[in-house]
């Protein structure tokens, strides 16, 4: 029976990468899509080349490529996005479409239509209509054969909702408007239009979803995010998705924009196939999209991190979690290699979450090394804004059940950030109920808590690292080295991450209550934080993108000197060297 399931499995792995025997999609999931940030011409063409073997039938040119749609009045950019789109069609994809986001800035529109209160736009004056459906005939002339706009249509340039209108009386009406003028010269010309959804906080998700109800056209689509407001390992499904009365695509952030950014171990099979599934339920889904890249030459085909996509495919074609692992291990490093190399991958969310989060908070800075002064990640990016109770149970050795607002926030937070009136707007009722209250709120078993799980992560990435040694034999040279250096990368980073957070943490006790034991444990990690960023230094740099892997030593050299010589934002207190 062994023999005859091996049998199997190998015959499946002469398939094309990413193509399952019997692949059958059904109708209503119609849509695989992926979606491309970077404008490298030569990272798009290998991304589009690997889209064919996934069978994407959707591709959607964003931020970097064309963010507004005014940019393709730029020649450069005019040009790459024609040539994607040719590309792309030729190699199969039916569907690609260009971002955008309305309004634009208000200085884009002629002063003749800025005749409200303030210098604001008259919305209640069709000839603005006239000008504004004008203008955008004449940008998707420049690109005439894109098929879709994935619109951006809240908290954009000049923000609609803030423009003069006495026939519009809310902010949900104007959005709806400006939809519905976009809706009508795209349905001139067969083209789709699809909605993002985004909101910081409950409420203003609501508002979104308020504005989508009033949107006339029937035809226009919504995408929204596979957790709510944004990318978070810790964020839930988002339930909004539901109540959406039109056909929704579900979009996954596959390169970890705040797990890593596919630089470190950064194989989420579950975080994308499980919410898959919950999604592939509702009767309004119709597919999803991967993102493929966080800018320039950071893409992940071609990598381990690959495996986000690879999951999106197969829980669509319903394998398992584990089945996702082994196969994708096995067709990409070899059957003798993918067992290690699976369970390599597999530690990935538990690495992440031990390292780039403090008990159950992100507290990485788009995959950054920065505890402080980064705010967002005691009131913005909260997880408890979307739970209800607001807990979580940490494991990573620690295993306790913790208040996201009163243990987390109210402790980690710095003094400064809970008065910046972030909180105040997002979630104001934490304030009300005193969850979070003024001061620095650190305290030493917070400081044990935070260490025991900043030391897991660096055990469990050390243990990947070595099941790539383990293995190495039977791996081919390039996949040795490109498993190694992922891995090597993750163990840095999550030392890095625990020698400064046992600094930053600790001084934040030591200011109010110094000790010879404390000084000796910020110490230790203003050591090791010193070590680890040389290490770093001289390390061979990974592919370009947003989070530049190597800054991070210096953002640990900086706190060494903020802490050793003292902190003008904490007094200028000094720690002595014990």
């Amino acid at each position: 029976m062994r023999r005859f399931l091996c049998l199997l499995l190998g015959v499946a792995l002469l398939a094309p990468p990413g193509v399952a025997a019997g692949d059958v999609t059904s109708g209503r999931d119609g849509i695989r899509g992926w979606t491309i940030l970077s404008d490298s011409d030569a990272g798009d063409d290998q991304v589009i080349a690997a889209a064919k073997q996934y069978r994407v039938n959707h591709l959607q040119l964003s931020h970097d490529v064309v963010h507004d749609l005014r940019e393709v009045r730029e020649p450069a950019r005019q040009a790459q996005v024609n040539r994607l789109t040719d590309l792309a069609h030729r190699s199969g994809v039916k569907e690609v479409a260009a971002w955008d986001h309305a309004l634009y800035a208000l200085t884009y529109y002629p002063a003749e239509y800025r005749t409200g209160p303030g210098g604001t736009i008259d919305l209640d004056n069709e000839k603005f209509w006239e000008w504004f459906r004008s203008d955008y005939r004449q940008m998707l002339d420049l690109v005439p054969n894109i098929d879709s706009i994935v619109l951006t249509f809240i908290e954009t340039g000049a923000r609609v909702e803030n423009q003069h209108s006495e026939k519009l009386k809310t902010a949900s009406e104007k959005l709806a408007y400006l939809v519905d003028q976009i809706a009508t010269v795209l349905e001139e010309r067969g083209m789709l239009l699809y909605l993002r959804t985004f909101g910081y906080y409950p409420e203003e998700m609501q508002r979104t979803i308020d504005a989508i109800n009033l949107v006339k056209n029937t035809k226009v689509r919504v995408m929204a995010k596979a957790q709510p407001h944004d990318f978070f390992l810790t964020h839930p499904i988002d339930v909004t998705v539901k109540d959406i009365k039109r056909p929704v695509l579900i979009e996954y952030d596959t390169t970890g924009e705040y797990n890593g950014q596919g630089k470190i171990a950064n194989a989420f099979v579950a975080e994308h196939a499980d919410r898959l599934r919950y999604y592939k339920k509702l009767p309004n889904v119709i597919g999803y999209v991967g993102r493929t890249d966080r800018y320039r030459e950071s893409r992940i085909v071609g990598t381990p991190t690959e495996i986000n996509l690879y999951a999106l495919k197969r829980a669509s074609e319903g394998a398992s979690n584990d089945l996702i692992y082994f196969e994708f291990a096995a067709r990409k490093y070899g059957l003798l290699a993918a067992p290690h190399v699976a369970r390599a991958l597999k530690r990935s969310p538990e690495i992440i979450t031990s390292s780039l989060y403090s008990l159950g908070s992100n507290t990485a800075n788009h995959s950054r090394l920065d505890y402080d002064p980064y705010c967002s990640s005691y009131h913005r990016s909260v997880s408890g804004k979307w739970i209800d109770p607001p807990t979580t149970f940490v494991k990573h050795g620690v295993n306790k059940k913790f208040h996201y607002w009163i243990d987390v926030a109210d402790h980690l937070s710095p003094p400064h950030c809970k008065t910046d009136g972030i909180l105040r707007r997002e979630a104001g009722y934490v304030l009300d109920k005193g969850w979070v209250t003024p001061g620095n709120h650190m305290t030493a078993p917070y400081l044990k808590d935070i260490t025991v799980e900043k030391d897991h992560g660096v055990k469990l990435a050390e243990a990947s690292l070595r099941d790539i040694e383990t293995v190495r034999k039977f791996l081919r040279p390039n996949d040795y080295a490109q498993l190694k250096s992922y891995f090597e990368r993750t163990v840095m980073t999550t030392k890095l991450h625990r020698s400064v957070a046992k600094a930053y943490f600790g001084y934040r006790i030591y200011i109010q209550e110094p000790s010879a034991d404390l000084a000796k444990t910020i110490w230790e990690g203003l050591d090791e934080a010193k070590l680890i960023a040389a290490q770093v230094r001289a390390y061979p740099a990974p592919s370009t993108g947003e989070w530049n892997w190597v800054i991070d030593a210096a953002q640990a050299d900086l706190y060494y000197t903020r802490i050793s010589e003292g902190w003008d934002r904490y007094s200028n207190i000094k720690v002595p060297r014990p």
